[in-house]
């Protein structure tokens, strides 16, 4: 009896411990940014969100304007985190600090891009939105620059263009019509306060779970 009694504790202990283990690989899982999620991007310097929409840009390359917006429900503020072209990330898994991705506009299907064209207020480098249906080239890949070993969803990040080395930025200047009060967001050459960005709203995919909201769409 007393060798039962000693296997039933051990039993449980077992299941205990796997319980455990996994309730804290679920809440882990939870932190993190992942492939696939829906997120809005906050600039912590400026308090803006990254935005676009279908307004071209008048000067430059013509491409679609990327801005900062202040107003944190707007819709067209939702960016879809990707891999890299050829190259797609496991969805649901959590993204590489050091990982190189593409962060796919909602609405529009294009992607966070970088070029060789002054921005039109600071002459810092452009940052446009360009493709078509999710698809554009080498000048969409963004490397997330962090501390961990993955983005965590509350961590403040940098993006680094792979193809130019700017940093993903905006310094304060304000566009006039037709997109008044909008932040010009920009790639500068230096790692500054100006280039910091944490996650906000969204929907967060989980490997072979439903997605995790976080607040509402």
């Amino acid at each position: 009896m007393e060798i039962i009694h000693a296997v039933h504790v051990l039993v449980k202990s077992v299941l205990f411990v796997l319980l455990w283990s996994q309730c804290e690989g679920r809440d882990s899982e939870l932190s993190y940014v992942t492939c696939g999620s829906l997120v809005k991007l906050l600039n912590t310097r400026h308090n803006v969100r990254l935005h676009s929409h279908d307004v071209k840009y008048g000067s430059g390359s013509g491409q679609q304007s990327v801005t900062g917006v202040e107003n944190a429900d707007d819709a067209n503020s939702y960016w879809q985190i990707r891999g890299k072209p050829n190259r797609p990330c496991q969805r649901g898994v959590a993204i590489k600090c050091g990982e190189a991705i593409r962060i796919t506009h909602m609405k529009t299907g294009r992607n966070l891009h970088s070029h060789g064209f002054n921005s039109p207020l600071s002459n810092n480098q452009e940052v446009s939105a360009f493709g078509e249906n999710g698809e554009g080239d080498d000048l969409d890949v963004w490397a997330v620059q962090c501390d961990n070993d993955h983005w965590e969803r509350e961590e403040a990040v940098r993006f680094k263009h792979v193809g130019t080395d700017v940093y993903l930025s905006v310094t304060g200047e304000q566009y006039g019509h037709p997109i008044r009060g909008q932040r010009e967001v920009h790639g500068m050459k230096s790692a500054n306060q100006n280039n910091w960005w944490r996650s906000m709203e969204g929907v967060f995919i989980q490997p072979s779970t439903e997605p995790l909201r976080h607040d509402e769409l």
